[in-house]
């Protein structure tokens, strides 16, 4: 009687850890096919023109009597404003900016970027700021008048001195770009399914990388670090590029 009721407690036992068993099998498998999944990415690309320009001209003159200084940069003023004028350069789009007086007689420490025989050093600041970006673009490439006129370009700050597009339609291709890129994206992960021999599931997750634009031709410089700019000069052409990151399942 003992040995019958030993027995069937084994067999019960038995029995229970096989039932177990098959469920904690059938819960691995179900996991291993709900946790399969492929990670790929989808790429946009877009070549814009810029819409926005702004050209910041940096004139100086040096001289050692403030008043003189003054009056000559002055003059060297209206003659670039002229210059500009008669380029179809509208007078709401100049804008006079700083008027930078450096008396190096006040200064404890010398400076000798122009020379000593001079005791003031006067810059002044001149933006315009167009959606002509043809026209500035061409204009700028003329300073050359303004040197014959006697006007001397100061290169003190080459970023200041240089001439910025700008493209500032980024909002009206986003839609579209992100489509593309997430097109892209399945059309990459049904390739890789029909190559692995698997059937492409639901999409689990998705998330969108930067926007980034740069100069058309910045590849050039090796300067290709994905960042956002949004005032990145020297190029009226830019590149915009956006990757998107998306998660399938796999069958």
């Amino acid at each position: 009687m003992e040995n019958k009721r030993i027995i069937a407690i084994s067999l019960a036992i038995i029995i229970g850890l096989s039932i177990s068993a098959a469920i904690l099998g059938r819960a691995i498998e179900r996991f291993k096919k709900e946790d399969r999944y492929i990670s790929v990415k989808g790429f946009s690309e877009r070549e814009v023109k810029s819409d926005f320009a702004v050209w910041t001209i940096r004139t100086r003159i040096a001289n050692n009597d403030l008043s003189e200084g003054s009056r000559i940069i002055d003059e060297t003023r209206n003659k670039v404003i002229d210059f500009l004028l008669k380029n179809n350069i509208k007078q709401d789009e100049i804008i006079q900016k700083d008027l930078i007086v450096n008396d190096k007689k006040a200064q404890d420490y010398g400076n000798n970027t122009i020379g000593d025989s001079y005791r003031f050093i006067i810059d002044k600041v001149i933006q315009v700021r167009s959606a002509n970006v043809d026209n500035i673009q061409k204009v700028s490439r003329m300073t050359d008048e303004l040197l014959k006129a006697g006007v001397v370009i100061s290169n003190r700050n080459e970023y200041d001195a240089s001439v910025k597009f700008i493209f500032t339609k980024l909002n009206d291709i986003k839609p579209a770009m992100l489509t593309e890129a997430t097109r892209n994206a399945k059309n990459a992960a049904i390739q890789f399914a029909k190559e692995s021999n698997t059937k492409l599931g639901n999409l689990r997750k998705a998330s969108q990388g930067l926007f980034s634009i740069i100069d058309r031709d910045e590849f050039l410089t090796g300067q290709t670090d994905g960042a956002y700019y949004p005032m990145s000069s020297g190029d009226l052409f830019k590149k915009v590029r956006v990757v998107v990151n998306v998660d399938y399942s796999i069958k």
